[in-house]
């Protein structure tokens, strides 16, 4: 038994060869297997404008593509951040509308055997009016410009 690192831990000759060293994959240093937390880079001015305008125009899918580039980088850029919650904002609103609209057409559809199920069809006019706004806001932050929508309520500030 010639080599030291082939001798049991109990033996006085013994001497561990990684003794002093981090875990594996934690950095020297740190208590991190992944080193420091770095904040992200701030956007040029150019990708904060593309993200404002998609920010409007996810809005034409769902509240979710607002919702995920909002929480992406609301701290990277101020257009961005303005804007995605001001189509967060109208996204919930529209989402508040239609199940109002559901709602309503399900009370009057079953109290007037069905005719009040008609006014469902209001849920286009909403989508529709959804569709165009998003376009608008798309083109406005696309120039670098604020967008607020005509209704909209400001639930997240």
């Amino acid at each position: 038994m010639s080599d030291p690192q082939a001798q049991p831990p109990g033996d006085s000759n013994y001497r561990d060869p990684n003794a002093g060293q981090p875990p594996y994959g934690q950095q020297p240093g740190t208590g991190s297997p992944y080193g420091t937390p770095t904040a992200a880079a701030p956007l040029s001015e150019a990708d904060d404008r593309q993200w404002a305008s998609f920010a409007h125009l996810g809005g034409i899918l769902s509240f979710l593509p607002s919702l995920i580039i909002w929480l992406v980088f609301k701290d990277r850029g101020r257009l961005t951040n303005t804007e995605a919650k001001e189509a967060l904002n109208f996204q919930i609103t529209l989402v508040i509308g239609y199940v109002a609209i559901n709602v309503v057409s399900f009370i009057l559809a079953i109290v007037t055997f069905g005719i009040g199920g008609l006014l469902i069809g209001l849920t286009w006019l909403l989508w529709v009016a959804g569709v165009i706004f998003s376009i608008i806001g798309f083109l406005k932050a696309k120039d670098g410009q604020n967008y607020r929508y005509p209704v909209a309520i400001r639930l997240i500030k």
